[in-house]
């Protein structure tokens, strides 16, 4: 039989890539569309001496004593944006941090401060990435039409009762916690306006 043939018959015809197992977005090359789930915590971010990421809601009035230092000394603490999002190409709930302000900006004053989009929450985004390194380049844009989010959404949302909040701590916001105990209802017994988003 033809090496090709028995390449080509592997995997099914339609099947596309490996799913990523990450309960976090990260923006890819190309198109990123999404649905916000949730609205956003904010705070400041830098990467620790331990390669580990440290959140606060306020901006450090000092530089923090385990901040990662570059060899010239310089270091990096950014804003960031967390929230929850359905992707629409892993098909599952995750959460998204935006630390690029050319983002942000688009989001907040081309989306969320217009009149005709308002609620991110309403419509899909979608943030398309090109180039590399300095070079990056993102263009933010929402999609019609604007709406609740379907049912199966929503309803994966209720399911993982996810708390942003402990993103601060340093703690898993994936984690379950006494508050997280009670049973999810079926995608059928709940509709998008019953979830408090």
């Amino acid at each position: 039989m033809n090496a090709q043939k028995v390449a080509d018959s592997f995997l099914p015809e339609t099947y596309n890539k490996v799913p990523s197992n990450s309960n976090y977005m990260r923006l890819k090359d190309g198109q990123n569309t999404f649905r916000v789930l949730s609205s956003a915590i904010v705070g400041w971010e830098y990467w620790n001496t331990e390669n580990k990421p440290v959140l606060s809601k306020e901006r450090p009035t000092e530089i923090p004593a385990d901040i990662k230092t570059e060899k010239d000394g310089s270091y990096s603490l950014k804003h960031f944006w967390a929230f929850i999002v359905w992707n629409y190409e892993e098909q599952r709930v995750q959460i998204l941090e935006i630390t690029q302000s050319s983002i942000q900006n688009a989001i907040k004053n081309s989306l969320v401060d217009n009149a005709r989009w308002g609620d991110p929450k309403k419509y899909d985004i979608t943030i398309t990435r090109s180039g590399t390194g300095f070079d990056t380049e993102y263009i933010t844009q929402g999609n019609p039409p604007i709406g609740e989010p379907d049912a199966k959404i929503a309803a994966q949302r209720h399911a993982m009762q996810i708390d942003l909040e402990a993103l601060y701590e340093g703690k898993d916001p994936f984690a379950p916690t006494k508050n997280k105990l009670k049973p999810a209802p079926s995608a059928e017994e709940i509709s998008a306006e019953d979830i408090p988003l």
